[in-house]
């Protein structure tokens, strides 16, 4: 067994496509070689800014001989049968296998050297790399045949053992010889093998291990941090960055000058990660006027002018900085928000400030109304509400968020504290985007809730009522992370609304500023949908739905069953999140009893015979006859109530039979159960509404067993398909048992 080497060297490899090219290096020597019948066993990948290196431990010498077979016609097909089988196979009669009465082609092939089979994997390797960007170069790149890396190809190291494995790819041939650090050893260094590749190239200043150089990155830069008396801001997405800029990382401590403190931290943070891969430090947990920069060279003088250089590009960044601060801070946010009229939201939607407007409305509606329940807030959170929804966007048009847009949003607060906003509408301008993440940060306050709510539910609405839903995989705008966190700062803090009032706010909004009108008309809505746009009741439905879905994906994790959610949703009257996932989880926990296992099989076999019978209920029964229904013009629940008891009334005066013990046990079972488990739900003991139902347990499965239900009489049958069908609503009055699977 023999260890192979493969360096593939170039000009400068992006540091983000480091990662990626190490992956696809791996995943496609393992598979040229497998076609090759050679599985290849431990493999180590590195990468600097100027190499791909790969190292394919435990290789045998030669691949294992193989036999190929292949069927052909039986002994006395016809003749252009075997004809056919031997020009396809190249062989004559003689040469065939007979075994049970068919001709086989077996063919034997010979064992093959691995260091041909390599010779002929590396020029498909490079002709198949997939980098996200590539180039060609020299006197060939006339030819879109020919060679696309990401940067030139410049070497190609390629050792089996100690022996050459002699391949060309792109212009470049194989060889022992590469190169060591550009400054410190830029002549050329000769490779023996695999196993002095790693060592040779450290004694040239090249670290070719890509994590090694990450421990001496984030080291480095903290023991940096702390000789000076500082704290290191960590951050791992620069760490891997800087090593994926150097050979030789030397992490290297400098100072700015103290006057940039008076811009936010967060500005002076972000200029240097992104402008020039700095990391900042922190004193006392305040930012510090100090960053560490991370050289490729071991400096003569200890770094003192590669810093001074560094020094003054960060100390112009932050120049720039200031001046945007101080430029913005001239022009109040009010009057910055003027400015939103002028920016297009959507083409569909309008621009930022028609958003600007419908967050403020739904913002105030759900301080004043949504909120209220239950909690009693004062007045002047509304005020708080209406003033950050009508500045949260301000920010938007300003000078350092044109420069920063991953500023939006906490800019505008400190602009909003700088001219002296309330605390409440500061927060509520700085939080209007959380969560960003998974495990981030909520909203708090309710001013600050009302607005992020507003924001995200009004984006959602908005873009469904357009036709714009995510499809698929694709979610441009964002709609399903609005959702998720819509979802979990409704959990977090209890929040009790009415989902689809939210959203008829939200169409009803938007349909008076895409028509012109002041009030809500149905005409303003026939013009909406004419237009292309959703009606408000398809929207609710929809964007319950997706609700619905989201909040599968966001309880997954808890344990909570995608099933029971849609039971609970299918009734169409619970879109309360909180009091929802009450319910599901109450239902969750009786389905998991044996009384409600049991009732689940007596409620589906009860189903299936109701949906083989095609009946609806004594509604179905006056519907077939022709009758008018009493309950078409009915309005009251309660009235409704009264009117459908006195039609059970009159059928059960219908009947001229006397019903069976197991029949009578059953409605008596529902007359207890019906109004105890409709009570509980409006109680919102979900516990107590699954008890009531744990009742009909023993009914039902009796019943089943002692009852015929489709007897010959044509009255017993109704009787007892309507009693099924009453079993069946009041089930349902919980949950639509028929979205439980299992």
């Amino acid at each position: 067994m023999t260890d192979f080497l493969l360096e593939l060297r170039s000009e400068e490899i992006p540091a983000r496509m480091q990662a990626g090219a190490r992956a696809d290096l791996e995943r496609l020597f393992r598979a040229e070689l497998s076609a090759a019948g050679v599985v290849p066993g431990d493999i180590t990948v590195w990468s600097t800014p100027r190499r791909l290196a790969l190292i394919a431990k435990g290789l045998p010498l030669e691949t294992e001989a193989v036999s190929e077979e292949l069927k052909g016609p039986k002994v006395g097909a016809p003749p252009q049968a075997l004809e056919g089988f031997l020009r396809k196979t190249g062989l004559t009669q003689d040469e065939l296998t007979e075994r049970d009465g068919v001709f086989f082609a077996v063919t034997e092939k010979p064992g093959r050297a691995v260091s041909a089979v390599l010779a002929e994997a590396i020029p498909a390797i490079v002709a198949k790399f997939p980098w996200p960007k590539s180039m060609r170069w020299g006197a060939n790149s006339i030819s879109t045949e020919s060679t696309r890396w990401v940067r030139p190809l410049s070497g190609i190291v390629a050792i089996f053992g100690e022996e050459l494995v002699e391949c060309e790819a792109g212009g470049v041939t194989s060889g022992y010889a590469t190169k060591g650090h550009r400054f410190h050893h830029p002549g050329e260094i000769t490779v023996d093998g695999a196993h002095d590749y790693r060592e040779k190239l450290r004694l040239c200043h090249v670290i070719v291990d890509h994590a090694e150089r990450q421990d001496i990155v984030r080291s480095g830069a903290a023991k940096a941090a702390a000789d000076a008396g500082l704290t290191l801001v960590e951050d791992e997405g620069l760490v891997i960055e800087n090593a994926g800029l150097t050979e030789w990382p030397v992490p290297l401590l400098g100072r700015f000058d103290e006057a940039f403190l008076e811009v936010p931290p967060e500005v002076i943070q972000l200029t240097a990660r992104v402008n020039q891969k700095y990391f900042v430090c922190e004193k006392d947990g305040k930012l510090a006027n100090a960053f560490v920069c991370t050289a490729n060279v071991v400096a003569e003088d200890g770094g003192a002018a590669i810093v001074d250089g560094n020094r003054k590009v960060l100390a112009a960044r932050l120049s720039d900085a200031r001046f945007f601060w101080e430029q913005d801070l001239k022009t109040p946010l009010a009057k910055q928000a003027e400015k939103l009229q002028r920016i297009t939201f959507h083409e569909k939607l309008g621009t930022v400030a028609d958003k600007v407007e419908r967050v403020t409305g739904l913002a105030s509606s759900l301080v004043d109304h949504a909120f209220q329940r239950g909690v009693g807030l004062p007045d002047h959170q509304g005020d708080n509400a209406i003033r950050a929804a009508q500045l949260a966007k301000a920010d938007l048009v300003t000078e350092m968020v044109g420069e920063f847009p991953e500023l939006q949003g906490l800019m505008g607060s400190y602009y909003a504290q700088a001219q002296g906003e309330n605390p409440e509408v500061i927060a509520a301008i700085r939080d209007q985007y959380l969560p960003l993440g998974q495990g981030d940060r909520l909203p708090k306050g309710w001013a600050s809730i009302a607005v992020n709510l507003a924001d995200k539910f009004d984006t959602i609405s908005t873009f469904f009522m357009a036709g714009m839903p995510p499809s698929g995989s694709r979610d441009p705008f964002a709609l399903r992370r609005a959702a998720l966190g819509v979802i979990r700062i409704v959990f977090e803090h209890g929040l009790r609304f009415n989902l689809r009032g939210i959203i008829y706010h939200s169409a009803g909004t938007l349909t008076c500023q895409r028509t012109g009108r002041t009030v809500i008309e149905q005409a303003a809505f026939d013009e909406m949908s004419e237009a292309g746009y959703l009606s408000p009741d398809r929207l609710a439905d929809d964007v319950v739905d997706f609700f619905a879905d989201r909040l599968k994906v966001q309880q997954r994790e808890a344990g909570v069953r995608h099933d029971l959610i849609d039971a609970v949703f299918a009734l169409g009257n619970e879109d309360d999140l909180v009091r929802l996932l009450a319910r599901v989880k109450a239902l969750q926990s009786f389905i998991a009893t044996e009384d409600g296992a049991n009732l689940h099989a007596g409620y589906k076999r009860a189903a299936n015979i109701l949906k083989k019978e095609d009946w609806q209920g004594i509604e179905g029964e006056i519907a077939q006859t022709g009758e008018e229904d009493p309950l078409s013009e009915v309005d009251d629940p309660d009235l409704a109530a009264v009117v459908a008891a006195k039609l059970n009334e009159r059928h059960a005066k219908k009947l001229s039979y006397t019903p069976e013990t197991a029949e009578k046990a059953l409605i008596d079972a529902l007359d207890f159960a019906e109004p105890k488990a409709a009570a509980a739900v409006e109680a919102e003991d979900f516990e107590g509404a699954m008890a009531a139902l744990a009742s009909l347990r023993a009914p039902i499965d009796t019943f089943f067993e002692e009852v015929i239900v489709n007897a010959e009489e044509r009255e017993k049958r109704h009787a007892r398909l309507d009693l099924l069908a009453r079993f069946r609503a009041a089930v349902h009055k919980v949950a639509d048992f028929s979205k439980i699977e299992g």
